[in-house]
């Protein structure tokens, strides 16, 4: 009788630790991220040459390639005519030509994020977990019923507070109109089939135009975070990235 009751006094002992850690877990992890954190990170920076206030012209150009509505074309238009700047419809009449598509949008965790920076313009994007990662305290390896709590109030804590982390993956490309000619050399590897075979190919022309690329990877993170709070602060964000290269 003694021994039984000895084990549903440890099991009762279990559950309230699982709730007191659950809600120091939801406590801690809804105040760290209560506020919206939106970062915007370019793989590479891009310098352009100063010109004559009557050069400051632009051509914009943003499209959107995901399965999500998510227009910039606005947007940038205007946080670049914010810097004094004068977007035109010609790009004949340009003295840059700003070229941009988003190319992911979704959930994504840390490491998707990392991922989708470090492969830079025109890289491979990772498989982006849905869903954010909260930490969980673990117990000593050593104690059963301390373990058990911690697993629970993990759950528990999940259940309560979820830190939510949205992504968007834009790749840009900026020509910039120079007096002289330049000369591009193009080289591709297209490969034949599933087999090893791959055919070389390499053209070359001369223009007039200087090109820049780079990657610019967004998030927004907040607990319990939806799309439509996270939409505006990221398009914005990303609007204002590029408008700071001009």
């Amino acid at each position: 009788m003694k021994s039984k009751l000895s084990r549903w006094t440890a099991i009762a002992a279990c559950l309230g630790l699982a709730a007191l850690l659950a809600g120091c877990a939801a406590t801690y992890t809804g105040l760290r991220y209560k506020d919206l954190q939106v970062q915007n990170k370019m793989s590479a920076s891009i310098f352009l040459q100063p010109v004559a206030p009557v050069q400051r012209t632009v051509f914009v150009q943003v499209r959107n390639t995901t399965d999500k509505a998510f227009d910039l074309q606005n947007e940038v238009a205007a946080a670049i005519a914010a810097r004094g700047y004068k977007v035109v419809p010609d790009p004949n009449q340009a003295q840059y030509l700003l070229q941009a598509n988003v190319l992911s949008v979704g959930e994504a965790d840390q490491s998707a994020l990392e991922s989708a920076g470090l492969a830079g313009f025109g890289g491979p994007l990772a498989g982006a977990a849905i869903g954010g990662v909260l930490g969980g305290s673990q117990a000593g390896a050593g104690v059963a019923v301390g373990a058990v709590a911690a697993g629970a109030a993990e759950v528990i804590s999940g259940a309560l507070v979820k830190v939510v982390t949205y992504m968007v993956v834009t790749d840009m490309q900026i020509s910039e109109r120079t007096a002289g000619g330049v000369a591009t050399t193009f080289r591709s590897d297209l490969r034949q089939g599933t087999g090893q075979t791959t055919v070389q190919q390499q053209t070359a022309s001369t223009g007039a135009w200087k090109q820049y690329q780079t990657r610019i990877v967004s998030s927004a993170r907040q607990t319990n975070l939806t799309w439509p709070e996270a939409y505006p602060a990221l398009r914005q964000g990303i609007a204002q990235s590029i408008a700071g290269i001009f």
